[in-house]
């Protein structure tokens, strides 16, 4: 089908960045409906604005599910997220409509896994409470173990989730003199694991033999909740946990007393459950915890790519065409 200015009826859930908003803008779309501000939709208003509509192209912050679909309509041919991660899709219900998704795959990998060595080292060097103690006055003299940390060289570094980001972050670890690399997922992936030497091992093995976790699988069923009590109980006093996946992989209640008990040494977060974590969350009280507001893929550069191939998707959908990346549902 072409894309004709008389026929198509596009709905935005937020402000995009410019490079994408500049391609939909020249589109020759008869009506683009647009959330117009940074702030999450709320959910009324996304059910009106998806009424009708021809193609949503929407962020992960966007539950879809049925109540929106239905106020869609039949005309709903298209269903772009601005976004790698699809758990905010009612898949299900998208695929027993034949509506078409898009997504945003590879773009943010080497910005998600330059995030995540970054929040490693900075939860690892305890460099959020370094910098308070200049601040505060804390510092005083040189002493032998003060501010005292972990370092990577001659460890062992654990990877939930050897895809492409979890190659990408074992890729930028691996020049720190990181002595062994061991993975768990569904199943083992030799040709990506040779490259770092890694060894597939149990979800129960990783977590006794690491010194540094990082979490960057997808949240699945079978992830959900995977980093729970047990999890951490296996962990040893010493390790760093980190996460950059989703949040529901991790059990935050079991997080917080295995960090508050001192059965692990401390963690990194740059996702949580719910997102924004409320102010008053224990693991905020923590000095041994640190949180980001789920920046990974939080580069100008990465940020409009995702914007473009979001939009190309949107509007390969709308013609009937191939997109750029389609999630075969």
């Amino acid at each position: 089908m072409r894309l004709t200015a008389r026929l198509m009826k596009v709905f935005i859930t937020r402000r995009i960045p410019p490079e994408g908003q500049a391609l939909l803008d020249q589109a020759g779309i008869s009506e683009i409906k647009r959330w117009d501000s940074d702030e999450p939709i709320p959910k009324e208003d996304l059910v009106k604005g998806a009424a009708g509509a021809h193609g949503i192209l929407c962020l992960l912050t966007d539950k879809i599910d049925r109540k929106l679909l239905d106020a869609a309509g039949k005309n709903l041919k298209v269903i772009s997220t601005l976004s790698v991660g699809v758990d905010h899709l009612d898949l299900d219900e998208i695929k027993k409509r034949g509506i078409r998704v898009g997504y945003t795959p590879d773009v943010l990998t080497d910005a998600t896994a330059e995030l995540a060595v970054s929040l490693l080292l900075t939860t690892s060097r305890r460099l959020p409470e370094s910098i308070e103690e200049v601040k505060n006055g804390g510092w005083t003299s040189w002493k032998p173990l003060w501010m005292c940390g972990y370092q990577l060289s001659n460890s062992t570094v654990g990877i939930i989730g050897l895809g492409r980001i979890g190659q990408a972050i074992a890729r930028r670890l691996k020049p720190f003199g990181v002595q062994k690399f061991i993975y768990t997922g569904r199943q083992p992936k030799p040709s990506e694991a040779s490259e770092f030497q890694a060894e597939f091992v149990s979800v129960e093995q990783l977590a006794a033999q690491s010194d540094f976790i990082v979490v960057s699988c997808a949240l699945t069923p079978e992830t959900k909740k995977l980093c729970n009590k047990d999890f951490f109980q296996k962990m040893k006093k010493t390790a760093v946990f980190v996460n950059i996946s989703r949040g529901d992989v991790v059990n935050q209640e079991d997080l917080y007393k295995a960090l508050s008990n001192g059965e692990i040494a401390a963690a990194g977060l740059d996702v949580t459950s719910p997102e924004p974590l409320p102010t008053n969350h224990p693991l905020l009280s923590l000095k041994n915890c640190v949180i980001l507001p789920h920046i990974g893929s939080a580069t100008y550069a990465t940020r409009n790519t995702m914007a473009v191939i979001a939009v190309k998707n949107l509007l390969a959908g709308l013609k009937g065409e191939p997109m750029p990346s389609e999630l075969k549902l």
